[in-house]
């Protein structure tokens, strides 16, 4: 039973690690730009299908694939403000809303037309390589992929507590107004903003290559667990982000092992409305702690 117990939730963290860089980049451009990215699945997505067709064509490792996908994501989420997203800041909520949906919805569907609904899959060495500590299975594909994702999440903090640029963008996301006066540039900040979340999804769509398929709507899934992680761990809150995302994998494996193979989402959504009826601002507070 304790064996069982600790492989449910050894399994969750791991899984936990890469909703939590979807999370995270979700609530930063919340948090920094004030709109939510309906389509930051689609992001991961699009970084799936970046490791898929380096290591299908030129034979590139996924995780190599890496210092790709996050600077092409990066670029497209500068390019993404700097075009669409400045647009509508000024419109109100409707607009905002309306235009990453529809990002969403017409990524998904340029996918379907050139990629067909197919899982796409890459085999490594590793992906089915497993070690063990005492009776607890450790994947070595999902355990690099969290090991990654912390580094990279922690390189975000510091980025954000350690670097002028990381400062400006809190000072943005807590006062617009008063970090204007400060002589902040708020569309410099924004497009980093949202250009880092989109190259945190496209590290996602690396990370998971070796171990999950791609195809089209893979990317609802992860947006999915990813705004329940915001809510979780209240909206602009990264720390708290990255927190419940971790016990969002848990409580997913959990349910899965203990309760039947397709009751994982139920105890993730039990979770949701339990925080939503007795902490209805979420589990922490803040922005960027």
């Amino acid at each position: 039973m304790l064996a069982t117990l600790a492989q449910a939730v050894v399994n969750g963290l791991l899984i936990g690690g890469i909703y939590a860089l979807v999370s995270i980049g979700v609530t930063l451009i919340f948090g920094v730009v004030k709109i939510v990215n309906f389509a930051q699945g689609e992001f991961v997505m699009i970084g799936m299908y970046i490791s898929f067709f380096l290591a299908s064509t030129f034979g590139v490792d996924p995780l190599l694939s890496l210092l790709i996908s996050m600077p092409s994501l990066f670029a497209i989420g500068v390019l993404l403000q700097h075009f669409l997203i400045r647009r509508v800041l000024a419109l109100g909520d409707m607009p905002q809303i309306f235009l990453t949906f529809a990002l969403s919805l017409l990524l998904m569907n340029i996918a379907l037309l050139l990629f067909t609904a197919n899982y796409r899959t890459v085999q490594t060495p590793y992906s089915e390589l497993t070690f063990h500590i005492g009776p607890v299975y450790f994947a070595v594909a999902k355990l690099i992929a969290f090991a990654i994702a912390m580094l990279l999440s922690a390189l975000l903090y510091l980025f954000l507590h350690g670097t002028d640029l990381g400062k400006a963008m809190r000072a943005a996301a807590q006062n617009r107004e008063v970090a204007m006066l400060m002589g902040i540039n708020p569309d410099r900040v924004f497009c980093v903003a949202v250009g880092v979340a989109l190259a945190l999804a496209g590290a996602a769509g690396s990370l998971l290559m070796p171990f999950y398929p791609a195809y089209p709507l893979v990317g609802q899934i992860f947006v999915l667990m990813a705004f329940v992680a915001v809510v979780l761990g209240t909206l602009g809150n990264i720390t708290g982000a990255l927190i419940a995302s971790l016990m969002m994998g848990v409580a997913e494996s959990l349910g899965v092992q203990f309760v039947g193979a397709d009751s994982g989402l139920i105890v993730v959504f039990v979770m949701l409305l339990l925080t939503l009826a007795f902490r209805p601002n979420g589990l922490f507070g803040g922005w960027a702690r």
